[in-house]
């Protein structure tokens, strides 16, 4: 016990050589075996003083130790091999460095960094040969696209290629041989050759070449456009002047006029059921002066009724197949009908034929006339619609512009525009005093059968196989409303003919429905048909509509006689 006392402190310096000086040498020198056995000659009395040592100075280097060596060891070369090691993840991190052993300036690219490497390149690629492609000069005329085909040696059509698409390989072809510099080469081996074998003929193909790329219209079109361009202008100021009058006259209440106009059309009850014909009726429409109605049917036969007895007046046979539409004239009591057979035929109120517009290369859908009387515009299913001459019977102009077919066509009230819709779900407006398409609206999820334009003249109404009617504002040239209006396709649509107030949709849930123009309510549902409602028209002063179905029944409703003359008492 005294010696114990007398040295504390050897016996303290004495035990870290022990333990922390052993596992240091053994540290040092890795490569020999510790010896776990030196501990355990130690007294348990020299216990407690080595407790006071923190135990960070032991853990903490201790976890990196084992990978710091295995990080800046070099590699060692056995017999001829590198020197492999039994850990997988130490087997990935040296695999770089092994394989550029003695060059520090080269790493080995991974399979994925190659294969992004490819995609960049090709994507390069592709962006030159777009921008060297969009650099070549490109025959717009589709005979010279087919002859410079011709002469590189390709096929001059594929199947199912149209002018745009063909162009668009000519100039991806071009692009690529310009790239391979034979471009040059293969044109002047080819123009020599033509040269040689037909002489002259290679001028007289450059004037053919150098016809317009748009299609020149006839002299007829152009006086056309000019009497319509006076009509509509002196028509729009006429609106014009009414709106500014409505707007600024104290005496005039829009809002009074368009509540008894709804009024009105609330209290339609139906007034006459008639069986129109022994096939399905497909079209309908009121004189100008409300005295006749139109109808045609499937049988190939339209009939004039007199109003409002719906007595049978006159028959209009000539059609070899179902007639689609009839519309009357807003100028005089002549009609015009629309057929399956190609045709369509303008008849007198007498019942005799007038004039047969022959032309379309499919079956025709919807007909309409321009507000002047003078025109006639027809649609089909061979993807274009086409205006005629009334006087002459000539086709003014052939109008493409839709990738299926056209079903519908309306004309602006002050006769400046028309509108088209077809099976392509797309309502297109079209500026007749130029030519152009103006607007393209889309929105319908499905074909677009109806058409109308409203006589406000900023409003056109749409309706479709997606059971929707849509409100367009042609002014700020976007949808304005949708009206979920049927639990079936909507077959036809139309305004009010004076103002406006509402619309009416026809659908093939075998019911039509009145809408307001004010905020698309309804209004009224038109009930009684017992199959499919393919028609309606409104009478000018908005006091009746005919509806036809495939029911074979025209129906009437009018304003119930007892509330109107209610509404005059007070």
């Amino acid at each position: 016990m005294d010696v114990d006392d007398q040295n504390p402190a050897s016996t303290a310096a004495e035990s870290p050589e022990i333990l922390p000086g052993g596992e240091n040498e053994d540290l040092d020198n890795p490569a020999e075996p510790m010896q776990p056995a030196a501990t355990t000659v130690i007294p348990s009395s020299i216990v407690p003083s080595i407790a006071p040592i923190p135990p960070p100075l032991i853990t903490r280097p201790l976890a990196p130790l084992p990978s710091r060596p295995l990080l800046f060891r070099p590699p060692v070369a056995q017999n001829g091999e590198m020197r492999t090691s039994d850990s997988d993840s130490e087997h990935d991190e040296l695999a770089p460095s092994r394989a550029t052993q003695g060059s520090t300036a080269e790493y080995e690219v991974s399979e994925e960094s190659r294969q992004v490497r490819e995609r960049q390149e090709k994507a390069m690629q592709e962006f030159l040969m777009k921008r060297r492609a969009s650099a070549l000069a490109v025959p717009t005329n589709d005979m010279a696209v087919r002859a410079r085909l011709r002469r590189l040696g390709e096929p001059i059509t594929l199947f199912g290629e149209r002018e745009m698409e063909r162009r668009d390989r000519l100039r991806s072809i071009m692009a690529r041989l310009d790239a391979e510099g034979q471009l040059e080469k293969l044109l002047k081996v080819h123009e020599e050759e033509e040269a040689a074998a037909t002489g002259g003929t290679e001028e007289a193909e450059e004037e053919v070449l150098q016809y317009p790329f748009y299609t020149e219209g006839p002299k007829a079109l152009l006086d056309a456009r000019i009497d319509i361009a006076k009509y509509s202008i002196v028509r729009a100021a006429s609106r014009l002047e009414r709106a500014k009058r409505k707007r600024d006259d104290p005496d005039e209440d829009v809002e009074a006029e368009m509540d008894w106009a709804l009024r009105q059309a609330e209290s339609l009850v139906l007034d006459c059921s008639e069986i129109g014909d022994d096939r399905p009726l497909s079209g309908c429409s009121f004189s100008s002066d409300g005295k006749f109605l139109a109808t045609s049917s499937l049988s190939g036969v339209a009939k004039m009724w007199s109003m409002p007895q719906v007595r049978k007046v006159s028959n209009f046979n000539g059609h070899t197949e179902r007639v689609t539409d009839v519309i009357f004239s807003p100028v005089n009591e002549c009609l015009a009908t629309a057929s399956a057979d190609r045709t369509a035929r303008l008849w007198s109120a007498e019942g005799s034929l007038l004039r047969t517009f022959e032309g379309h290369l499919d079956r025709l859908a919807r007909i309409a006339f321009h507000p002047s009387g003078k025109y006639l515009g027809t649609t089909s299913f061979d993807k274009t619609w086409r205006l005629w001459d009334i006087e002459t019977g000539v086709e003014l102009l052939l109008q493409e512009g839709h990738s299926r077919s056209v079903y519908g066509i309306d004309f602006h009230h002050d006769g400046s525009l028309v509108s088209s819709c077809g099976l392509d779900a797309l309502a297109r407006v079209w500026d007749l005093r130029t030519g152009r398409s103006v607007l393209a609206l889309e929105g319908h999820v499905k074909p677009v059968l109806g058409v109308n334009f409203s006589p406000n003249g900023y409003h056109l109404a749409t309706g479709g196989e997606d059971n929707t009617c849509r409100i367009w504002d042609l002014r700020k040239k976007r949808s304005l409303y949708i009206i979920p209006a049927h639990s079936n396709l909507i077959s036809q649509v139309k305004y009010e003919p004076q103002e406006g107030y509402f619309l009416v949709t026809a659908s093939f849930d075998m019911t039509a429905k009145i809408w307001s123009a004010r905020d698309f309510k309804p209004v009224k549902t038109l009930s009684g048909h017992e199959a499919k409602v393919t028609s309606l028209d409104i009478i000018s002063d908005g006091q009746c509509i005919a509806t036809v179905s495939h029911d074979r029944t025209i129906k009437l409703w009018s304003v119930n006689s007892k509330d109107e003359q209610t509404m005059d008492v007070d």
